[in-house]
């Protein structure tokens, strides 16, 4: 089950933009060029299993940034460098209903059958390709207030776009008001939640909390076993995490972050060692979901 970062749907969205990915067997890696001429590939959210990153990577030489999917401590022995430490992911298994609800905090399950007593109406639509869609400007507004950063716009449009009915908006209603919505990405068998947005009213009703669980049934009635709810930090961000958390997802940690370059062959890999404890520590974020 292939993330988003490495599936065929995110390939052709970045090809529909001119921006194709390299294709390495099974693996995409993606190239830019800064200035001065100075080009960095990335591997982003990749599954190394056994492979070596210079058989990987014998026809290109420039530096690499590497995130693997699971911890990949076959990096270091390559002679990679650890620049940032592991990121923990909040991942929701599809099951059916019963079980579903079951796995939920209590707190988060009280908020949704709370949810379920107002005259909330849903919709679930193909997202357009519209620039001047509200989700994607009420979300570039909130980057803006809160100054984090995501994919740009285009590239969200570009995947609806090469990936007909991949991109699901479903939106939360109260009356003829729109309260929230979330979007998501289907990718094979699971879909990464991808942007949303509650107002006031939204909050006030949990309607996030009644959208994802309308998106986690929709979901598993069309064959998706599994939803990746995104990166958690329980220090920067713990309403997040417990929200995501507290819906029945499973932390998972990722395997750092990696920096290679092929001409320095394994001269840094004593550096590697300076950073081992970090990237060795158990995968359970120290969270409480009380």
């Amino acid at each position: 089950m292939a993330p988003l970062q490495q599936h065929d749907s995110f390939a052709a969205a970045l090809t529909l933009l001119g921006r194709a990915p390299v294709r390495l067997g099974p693996h995409l890696m993606l190239s830019r060029r800064f200035a001065g001429g100075l080009r960095v590939n990335l591997l982003s959210r990749v599954d190394l299993g056994d492979v070596v990153l210079p058989d990987l990577l014998k026809e290109h030489r420039a530096p690499v940034i590497v995130s693997p999917e699971w911890a990949a401590p076959g990096l270091a022995r390559n002679g990679a460098v650890p620049v940032m430490t592991p990121a923990t992911l909040a991942e929701l298994p599809l099951t059916d209903a019963a079980t579903m609800r079951a796995a939920m905090h209590p707190k988060w399950r009280n908020r949704l059958k709370q949810a379920e007593t107002l005259p909330l109406r849903l919709s679930v639509q193909k997202m357009k390709p519209d620039p001047g869609h509200w989700l994607l400007l009420a979300e570039a507004a909130q980057r803006r207030a809160n100054r984090y950063s995501g994919w740009p716009p285009v590239l969200t449009l570009a995947f609806a776009d090469a990936n007909p009915g991949a991109a699901r908006l479903f939106t939360a209603h109260r009356g003829t008001e729109a309260i929230a919505a979330m979007l998501f990405l289907r990718h094979g068998d699971a879909a990464t939640y991808h942007i949303g947005h509650t107002t006031d009213p939204g909050r006030a009703a949990s309607a996030h909390s009644w959208l994802l669980w309308q998106a986690m049934l929709w979901h598993a009635q069309r064959g998706c076993t599994l939803l990746d709810l995104g990166l958690i930090d329980t220090a920067r961000n713990p309403g997040l995490a417990r929200f995501k958390l507290g819906s029945g997802a499973l932390p998972r940690r990722l395997g750092g972050t990696w920096a290679w370059w092929p001409r320095l062959g394994r001269l840094l890999a004593p550096l590697a060692r300076l950073d081992r404890k970090a990237f060795a520590e158990d995968s359970a974020p120290a969270s409480s979901l009380s």
